[in-house]
C-alpha cells in the first residue's frame, strides 16, 4: 500500500516528502480541485516522486476533462486523476476513453486515475462499481473512492469494509489498482490495511482532521510508520 499526501502548494509539498506519491490538488475547487500547471511543473521539480494531479469533479464534459487531463500530463504529472462527478454508465464510457486517450497518446508510460464517490447516491452520481469496469475497458489504470462532498464524513460511512473490499478485489481482477481516500482518519488504518488498496489518499487526516489547515510534516512522518 503506497502513500499519496495531497498537497496545495510548494511549501506544504515540501512537508510531505516522506510519502510516496506527492498528489497535487487546490482544495478550494472541490474534492479533486485542479491547481494550476505551474504549481504542478515546481513540485515535479521539487519532490523528486511521482507526482499526481488532480484536474477536478468534471460533471459530463469529456471535451474539457481530456483537454485538462493532457494539460496535467505536459505539466509533468505522472498520474493524471479525475472524478466522475455525474451519472450514466454510456456518458463515463465516453468521458473516461476521452481523458485516457488524452494522456495515453501522448504519455504511454503515465498513469491515468479514474474517481467516483462513496457518496455516490446522495451526489445522484455514477457509483464505483459501474465506474471501475469502465475505467479497465477503456485503457484506465487506477480505480479510485473518494469522497464527493467534503463535509468531514469518512469514505466508511458510505461503504462498508467488505466492499471497499470487493471494489479492490475486483479491480485487481481485472487489472486495475485501487485508490482510497475520502476524510480517512488514523482510526481507519487497521481496516484499510486488511482491505489492502493499492494507494491510500489522505489531506485531512495529516493535517490534523481539518483539509482546510496545513499538512504536518509530523503527521505524514507519523502515517508513514503506521503504513509500514
Amino acid at each position: 500500500m503506497r502513500l499519496l499526501v495531497s498537497p496545495r502548494d510548494i511549501d506544504e509539498a515540501k512537508r510531505s516528502l516522506a510519502a510516496d506519491i506527492i498528489d497535487v490538488k487546490r482544495p478550494a475547487e472541490g474534492s479533486l480541485g485542479a491547481n494550476f500547471p505551474w504549481v504542478i511543473r515546481a513540485i515535479t521539480e521539487l519532490s523528486g516522486k511521482p507526482v499526481s494531479a488532480a484536474i477536478g469533479d468534471f460533471d459530463f464534459r469529456p471535451g474539457g476533462a481530456s483537454l485538462a487531463a493532457y494539460g496535467a500530463a505536459h505539466a509533468g504529472a505522472d498520474f493524471v486523476k479525475v472524478g466522475l462527478m455525474f451519472d450514466g454508465t454510456a456518458r463515463a464510457e465516453e468521458f473516461i476513453r476521452a481523458v485516457v486517450r488524452a494522456v495515453k497518446e501522448e504519455f504511454p508510460e503515465k498513469y491515468v486515475v479514474i474517481a467516483s464517490y462513496s457518496d455516490y447516491e446522495r451526489l445522484g452520481t455514477i457509483s464505483p462499481f459501474a465506474m471501475a469496469p469502465l475505467a479497465a475497458a477503456a485503457g484506465a489504470d487506477v480505480a479510485m473512492v473518494d469522497t464527493g462532498i467534503k463535509d468531514g464524513k469518512s469514505t466508511f460511512e458510505f461503504m462498508s469494509e467488505e466492499s471497499l473490499g470487493e471494489f479492490t478485489a475486483m479491480n485487481r481482477g481485472a487489472g486495475l489498482m485501487t485508490a482510497l481516500a475520502g476524510s480517512l482518519g488514523f482510526e481507519d488504518l487497521p481496516a484499510l490495511k486488511r482491505i489492502d488498496p493499492d494507494i491510500l489518499g489522505v489531506r485531512g487526516m495529516v493535517c490534523g482532521g481539518d483539509r482546510d489547515s496545513s499538512i504536518r510534516e509530523e503527521l505524514v512522518d507519523r502515517l508513514v510508520r503506521m503504513v509500514g
